[in-house]
Parts: structure tokens; C-alpha cells; sequence
């Protein structure tokens, strides 16, 4: 089996392809030589192509999406052509004209888009009824300091890669889509800089949603943490019920990355995804209001 990993333009593919490694041959293309050196020190048997275009044509199995946002669109126009399988690293879409671009495309059922925190053991399998809830939260804790040193300045300009609301975001608002479903829709955002004061765009905000079955919901984003972790907190009549979500022993396990490639290899098998676009789109739209609000 062979899966070509298309970009690595953030730290998740490097992510993906230690677990990938131990099922398929891997074919790497990425434009940054630095960040392509520091793929190939670790994967030395992993076949580099000089572009997109090549990389495909080694007829990969599948493809692991991962180009910055801007690029997106055509580059997963090109990866639909081939019919293979796609997992297009979140967030799919950052600002309305990379979604409206997006639309234009026949996405299959064999694409696969998402926070990788819906596959985490501490959350994938859990079920509730709606109609027992008052209401829902999600709490984002993931530092962005990084970002403040200039690193990967795309991820943190608010039209390119959506800043901290989109990118740190989607996880919160991909639990609460998991669990209600895509008849969602943002009520409102608001973001502010607490602590690194050279960021493009917040380190921390909140968003609050609703959905068409009247429960509310926040989305609460603290870039400026110690440590990464992700609660959601289930509002009941009789009390509040908390899941957490953290790396544990075992951050390729724990926070869901494992999950997620092995839901990617029952696509190569020919399942299709787990999660349907209905629900991605529903999920972005949410993320670019939210970007367009603040």
C-alpha cells in the first residue's frame, strides 16, 4: 500500500506518518526544503516527489492532504481527480473565499476532513440525547506561542490560516458537531490578545452557538496554557457531566491521531468516511462566521 502525504505545511503530517509508516509505503512532497530535510531525517525510506503533480502520479493509495489554507482548493482539485481517498488536515477552509472555493468542488464520499480529537478514546463512542441537554461547552486548551516568534505566519494571519478562533477553534467546535449534529449556527465570537502581544490574530476567545434544537453552546479557546488539554462540559437539568480529552501516556493514542489514520485506512479499503461533509461544512461555516465576526 502507498500513501502520499501532499504538504507539510503544519506539524500533523509528521504526526500522521509515524503511525502510517507501519501499514504503507510513504511518498512526501512539501515546497519548504527545511521542513522536507526534517521529514526525510526521520522517514529515510520514504520516497519524495518534486511536486504535486508527481506525487500522484506514483499512484498512491491515498492522500494526506496538508498544504496551507490558501492552497487548499486546488490542490484537493487535484487529488478528487484521481478518485483515491483524502485526509485534508483540519482546518479544510479558513476564510469565506477558500470555502466558497471548496464548494465548487465535487467532494466525494472517500474525503475525510476533522479535528483529530473525534477519534480520541476519551470521546469517540459517546452518545447523548439531545433533548436531555441544556446546554453544552468546549474548552480549548492549546498555547500558541509558537506563533509569536513568527513561526508559520499563515496559521496565525486571520485570512490566510484563520488565526487561533479557526485553527485552535475547530477542535471545540468538531466535538459539539460530533455530538448535535451540523444544524448549527453561530450566535456569536469574540477574541482578544491576553499574552503574546506579537500575534496577527487573538490567543484567546469564544464562541457561542445554537443549534435547531434550541441547545446553546460555547466554544471557550485558551491559547495561553501550560499544557494542551480539551474539555466538554454536558449541561443536564439534574447536573453537569465533564469529558476530558488530554494526551495521556500516549499522545498518538490519547488525543486521537491513531484514531483518525485508522479511520483514513478503512477509506483505502473502500469504507467511506466517517464523517460526513454535511457535518464539515457545517463545521467550517461556523469557524469562517466566527473568523468574520471577530
Amino acid at each position: 500500500m502507498r500513501v502520499a502525504l501532499a504538504g507539510l505545511a503544519t506539524s500533523h503530517p509528521y504526526t500522521d506518518a509515524r503511525t502510517l509508516t507501519r501499514h504503507a509505503e510513504l511518498v512526501v512532497w512539501e515546497q519548504d526544503p527545511e521542513r522536507l530535510r526534517r521529514f526525510t531525517d526521520e522517514h529515510p525510506g520514504a520516497k519524495v516527489a518534486g511536486s504535486l503533480d508527481e506525487a500522484l502520479s506514483t499512484g498512491p493509495d491515498g492522500v494526506v492532504l496538508t498544504v496551507p489554507n490558501p492552497q487548499v482548493p486546488e490542490a484537493l482539485a487535484r487529488v478528487l481527480e484521481t478518485g483515491v481517498p483524502c485526509f485534508v488536515n483540519k482546518p479544510a477552509a479558513a476564510s469565506r473565499a477558500q470555502l466558497d472555493a471548496l464548494d465548487r468542488l465535487e467532494i466525494h464520499e472517500r474525503v475525510l476532513s476533522s479535528s483529530v480529537l473525534r477519534f480520541a478514546p476519551a470521546f469517540a463512542g459517546i452518545r447523548i440525547d439531545p433533548a436531555e441537554l441544556l446546554a453544552v461547552r468546549a474548552t480549548v486548551r492549546h498555547d500558541v506561542g509558537i506563533w509569536d516568534t513568527g513561526y508559520n505566519a499563515w496559521q496565525d494571519t486571520p485570512g490566510e490560516g484563520g488565526g487561533t478562533m479557526v485553527t485552535m477553534g475547530v477542535h471545540g467546535v468538531e466535538l459539539l458537531v460530533a455530538l448535535l449534529g451540523p444544524d448549527v449556527r453561530l450566535a456569536g465570537a469574540a477574541g482578544a490578545r491576553r499574552h503574546y502581544t506579537n500575534l496577527r490574530s487573538e490567543d484567546t476567545a469564544v464562541m457561542a452557538l445554537q443549534w435547531g434544537s434550541g441547545v446553546t453552546g460555547t466554544v471557550e479557546i485558551l491559547g495561553v496554557s501550560e499544557g494542551e488539554s480539551y474539555t466538554l462540559t454536558l449541561h443536564r437539568r439534574d447536573g453537569s457531566e465533564t469529558i476530558v480529552i488530554e494526551s495521556g501516556d500516549d499522545p498518538l493514542k490519547g488525543l486521537g491521531y491513531e484514531g483518525t489514520i485508522d479511520a483514513f485506512l478503512s477509506m483505502l479499503a473502500g469504507a467511506p468516511s466517517p464523517v460526513p461533509w454535511e457535518q464539515t461544512r457545517a463545521i467550517l461555516e461556523v469557524l469562517v462566521r466566527a473568523r468574520e465576526s471577530a
